[in-house]
């Protein structure tokens, strides 16, 4: 839960701490420091077979998410982000499904239903009027996630999962930084605006975002996944809205309606559901090994 919760401050925090900095350039940011820090932590450097899919992985699971992210933090309500990303188990179990064809339990298949049906009434614009760009960069950094972490676990038995972390970071946020280059010759006063009204909540901004939410919270994520199937991860993500939720109260004053507030809550709970009956289930088998 802890990756998950720093996870979910990422939007308040680009909202409160670095306002209008173009997202190409924070994805770098986040990406390639934390990067290099982990890579100063513990040298490690690829075999000459593993470059190209780690180069896939840090286009998928960092430039392309990163950049998504931060677009979503812009242009969403910081509750809205979190709640919304609670709806990747939908997505890992249909991947799951029709790609790696393993079924998922009755269980899961339930909290899936019943988290569309919510997200329907949250999402609708009768209820909510959000902006369709962030909410297009939601769902493809939702689908992200589910290419990413599959083709993560995948490397588990190839790839040390340091190495995995490492240069995933490094390559995505290299191409992110070639990206930003481009984007800065384009719109140069963009980054000039960044330049000269640098203060200190934006350097605390920096911090949070590489220090906790990327090089502590990729570390983990990394090495559960060695440990965790993709759909037992992602149901485990609630710390994630409920501190999308908390963050943009505490740090932007977002308030909701009574009915939007259970909406999520809905979804949050629903999410729990495989994870309390799989935790039922063991504990009735230990409790009958111990007999």
């Amino acid at each position: 839960m802890i990756p998950a919760f720093f996870w979910g401050t990422t939007y308040a925090v680009t909202k409160f701490t670095l306002p209008d900095w173009p997202p190409i350039l924070l994805g770098a940011l986040r990406a390639l420091p934390a990067g290099l820090l982990l890579l100063l932590v513990k040298p490690t450097l690829p075999k000459k077979g593993e470059w190209q899919v780690l180069l896939t992985l840090g286009l998928i699971n960092i430039a392309t998410f990163f950049g998504l992210i931060f677009v979503m933090a812009q242009t969403l309500p910081s509750a809205i982000s979190g709640v919304g990303m609670v709806s990747v188990p939908v997505f890992a179990m249909l991947y799951q499904w029709l790609v790696k064809k393993h079924r998922p339990s009755w269980s899961q298949a339930f909290s899936g239903l019943a988290l569309v049906t919510l997200a329907f009434f949250l999402f609708s614009p009768g209820s909510i009027s959000l902006n369709p760009i962030g909410l297009g960069a939601m769902l493809v950094a939702i689908m992200c996630i589910v290419a990413g972490s599959s083709i993560t676990k995948s490397l588990g038995t190839r790839i040390h999962w340091w190495t995995i972390l490492t240069w995933q970071l490094i390559l995505g946020g290299t191409i992110l930084a070639i990206a930003s280059g481009f984007h800065a010759a384009m719109a140069p006063d963009t980054y000039f605006s960044v330049i000269e009204n640098f203060d200190g909540r934006n350097l605390f901004g920096l911090s949070w975002v590489v220090g906790l939410n990327t090089a502590l919270s990729y570390g983990m994520y990394v090495w559960l996944l060695q440990r965790m199937t993709v759909v037992d991860f992602t149901f485990g993500g609630i710390a994630n809205p409920i501190a999308g939720i908390v963050c943009g109260l505490m740090l932007l004053g977002e308030s909701f309606t009574h009915t939007q507030y259970i909406l999520m809550m809905g979804m949050i709970i629903t999410s729990l559901i495989p994870q309390m009956i799989m935790a039922v289930k063991q504990h009735r088998v230990t409790r009958l090994a111990r007999r």
